[in-house]
This record gives C-alpha cells, structure tokens and sequence, in this order.
C-alpha cells in the first residue's frame, strides 16, 4: 500500500472512530443497535406508482450499461478524486451496479425488502470507504446521465421516480454504515499457508490481524495488495475456531484477476483485506426433516464449515443424533474433480447420519447438471426438509428449480450467487437473478 493510500485509510478510520464516539455520547445508544442514528429522512410516497413509471419510460434511458457508463463518466468529470476510489477495470463494478438498480427496479412496491438489503450494503460498503457525501455526488451524476439518454424526452417526473429509489436504497445504506462503526470497515490478514490442487485451484489459510467473526457457511469478500479496490466473494471453509484462523478455497477463474493473483501469485505472509461476513447458508432452527447439502467445486468450502458445525453439535448432544440426517451431494465432472475428499467420507466412516452421495457427468443429451438435480430431487420426500446449495452461479439455479418443480417448498431452499469473474449478468427477476458482491440477504426461488 502506498503512502498516499495510508494516510487515505488513516483519516477514514479517524473519522469513524469520531463517529463512534458521538454514537457512544449519545443518551440510550450501544454500537452496533443502531440506536440514536439518525439517517437522512425517508420520503414518504407512492413507491409502486414510481415502479411504473421508471419500467413504462426505461426504453427512454437503455440500454442500462450506456446508462451506467454515462453516469461514471459525469461523475469523474465532475469529481476526478473519487476515481481512486474504484479498481483499474470496471467491468465488474459495473455489472455490479447493474445488477444494485434491477433489485431497485424489480423490488420497488416493497420497500421493506430494499431497506433491509441495502442496509447490508452499506454496512459491506464501508470496506470501499464510501461516505455520504459521495452518494450526493453520485445521485447528481446520475441525474446527469438520465437527463443525457433521454433528450428531448426527459421529463421531471422520470427524474424524482429515479431519484426518489435511488435516496431509498442510500438512506439504508447510511444506516447500515453508521450502525456498523463498531466493528473495522475491514479487516487485515495474513496468508499462512498456501496449498494447490491442481494448476487452478488454491486452498489458502489466513489469520486476520483483529478479531474475525463470522458463522459457518458464510462468506467474505476479499482484496488482494496486488490488485487494490477489487474485491470477490470466496466461501470461508471452517467455522470459527480458537486460533483465529479462516480458510478459503479459491478456483483461478480467468487471466488477471483476483483469483488468479490468489491461486498463482500469492504466497504466506502476503497481506490481504476481508469485508464484513455474510450470507444465506448458515444452520438456524431447522425443520424437521432431512437436510440436504448440494454442492460442486469450491462451494464446497461453505459445505465443509457446515458438516463441521454439525459434527460438533452431534459430539455435545446425543439428541441431537437422532433428530437430523444429513445427505450430502457431491457434483463433479469427474471423481478426479473431487479435491478433499477424505474430509466427507471420513466423517460419513463415523457417524450414520450422514449419507455422501458423489455425483458426476451430466445426462449425454441434456445440461450439465442434469444428473446433480435428478439426484437430489429423487432423494428423501422433498416436502419435508431443507436443502442448501453452494457453488457455480448456474448450477445453484439449475439445482434450486428443479427442485421448486420437484415440489421443495421455495421458503426451504438456502443459497447465494456468488460470481466467478467479472462478467456482465442479465437483468435479474424476482428472487433468482444475477448476483455478486451485491447479493440480497434470505434470497429465495420463487415457486
């Protein structure tokens, strides 16, 4: 990190520890409860009168990605010192702000969904040293950009329904910046060891330098030193232990980018940044009924820190061992593509309650996970149960769908897309779209 961008990152840290400390002074607050924040004020209106116009005028403004680039260019026009802020390349960034304003669009008659999922954002957003003020200049550039693609045909009313959604989802963001000034906007780690699998896939150890904590099968984000302010999702692979340390699995996805700096160029004691944990596939009151763990390549890492929070709740309670089985579905394009697998089949020698199935290949005539989902879905009644999903974005929602249609109750199925690379993604629908470092928390198929 250069001097100029440890200065940057003193002063961001001076400043939140002000915050704190108001936060602290104020009557009736504790961090982290958000209570005494005072967030910019919520407008109280119609939000699915302004869903209509926004989606009856959007050929006006498309395509969305000319949008986008026009409202990056007029907002380093307008303020070229926050262009540090962001990575070199921003294809990925801005497939992820794409992807921000089709949950915008696509949520706005309910708004309590986009309080919630953006509250999440802003609190992941404090790792990029996002402030306020720069949402105010975000919002001009977007009007900026709006007015530009429209033309002639831009009308006031278009512009407060965009910027009436736009200060929705900032309003909680703020909120969940300033909720989260109790814990770092980021954390530190060291790599301590760094292991391959194969030429493309990389098992890495990290200890953070300050208290980590998370739940097993949540995930981080992480940035490399090698590539600043480029940030990817990566499964944290154990639960949390007393040493501290995280383990993540990493699948080198393409030339040049943070899994490749990770997989072929990182080494122990290179220094890398987390953002805060988060997630869909964690173990909470299940229901009664087999679980099922779905998972291909490095998903399996999330899988892992769950078969080991369960293995030692079965070691704590003998009840426990007769209310839960567990079936665990392997998918591969070959056994050989089955990295660690000493770890499920050993557990599996020990304890009857867990049932691994390997499945690989797909059907010669069909999709490639055409096999992974006839064997989940011919498995236990899927009525009863809950089933959680981890790996590739397209096999997730392959495997969640045919068992929507196999009749698994929607509300039962658990996962996150996590993507591989920077791409750009189709427009997202309700539920079961495109998502990457902007991923909606509880998100769910719909039936």
């Amino acid at each position: 990190m250069s001097a100029e961008d440890r200065t940057y990152h003193t002063l961001l840290a001076r400043h939140d520890a002000m915050r704190l400390r108001q936060q602290l002074l104020s009557p009736g607050n504790a961090p982290g409860t958000g209570r005494g924040v005072r967030p910019p004020a919520e407008e109280a209106y119609d939000t699915a009168a302004d869903q209509q116009i926004i989606l009856r005028d959007l050929d006006l403004v498309a395509p969305l990605d000319e949008l986008i680039d026009d409202l990056y260019r007029a907002l380093f026009a307008r303020h070229p010192s926050l262009r540090s802020l962001f990575p070199d390349t921003m294809a990925f960034q801005q497939a992820h702000l794409a992807r921000a304003f089709w949950y915008l669009i696509d949520h706005l008659h309910r708004p309590e969904e986009i309080t919630g999922t953006f509250t999440q954002l802003g609190r992941d957003h404090r790792k990029l040293g996002v402030r306020p003020a720069q949402y105010t200049a975000f919002k001009d550039a977007l009007c900026e950009a709006l007015r530009g693609r429209a033309g002639e045909y831009w009308s006031p009313g278009l512009e407060r329904a965009w910027m009436r959604m736009l200060q929705l989802g900032v309003t909680a963001m703020v909120r969940g910046a300033e909720a989260a000034l109790h814990e770092p906007p980021c954390w530190r780690a060291t790599v301590t060891d760094h292991r391959l699998y194969g030429p493309d896939l990389a098992v890495l150890r990290l200890l953070p330098h300050e208290t980590f904590r998370y739940r097993a099968g949540q995930y981080t984000t992480l940035e490399s030193a090698r590539l600043p302010h480029t940030w990817r999702p990566y499964y944290l692979a154990d639960g949390p232990g007393p040493d501290g340390e995280l383990e993540l699995h990493v699948r080198r996805s393409g030339p040049g980018g943070v899994s490749e700096m990770l997989v072929r160029h990182t080494a122990p004691g290179d220094e890398v940044r987390l953002g805060p944990p988060k997630g869909n596939l964690t173990l909470d009151a299940e229901p009664p009924g087999t679980l099922r763990l779905v998972v291909r390549d490095t998903g399996w890492a999330a899988v892992k820190a769950l078969l080991q929070e369960l293995d030692s709740g079965v070691r704590r309670s003998s009840a426990h061992r007769v209310r839960r089985r567990v079936q665990l579905f392997l998918g591969a394009d070959s056994l050989s593509d089955l990295y660690d697998i000493g770890y499920p089949t050993g557990l599996a020698q020990r304890h009857s309650w867990l049932t691994v199935v390997p499945v690989t290949g797909g059907a010669p005539a069909g999709g490639r996970y055409d096999r992974l989902v006839h064997a989940v879905t011919r498995s236990t009644p899927l009525t009863e149960g809950r089933t959680l999903i981890a790996g590739p974005s397209d096999m997730v929602r392959s495997v969640a769908a045919g068992l929507v249609h196999a009749g698994h109750p929607a509300e039962r199925i658990g996962h996150d897309l996590l993507p591989a690379g920077p791409h750009v993604l189709p427009r997202s629908t309700e539920g079961h779209g495109a998502a990457g470092d902007f991923t909606p928390p509880g998100q769910q198929v719909p039936a």
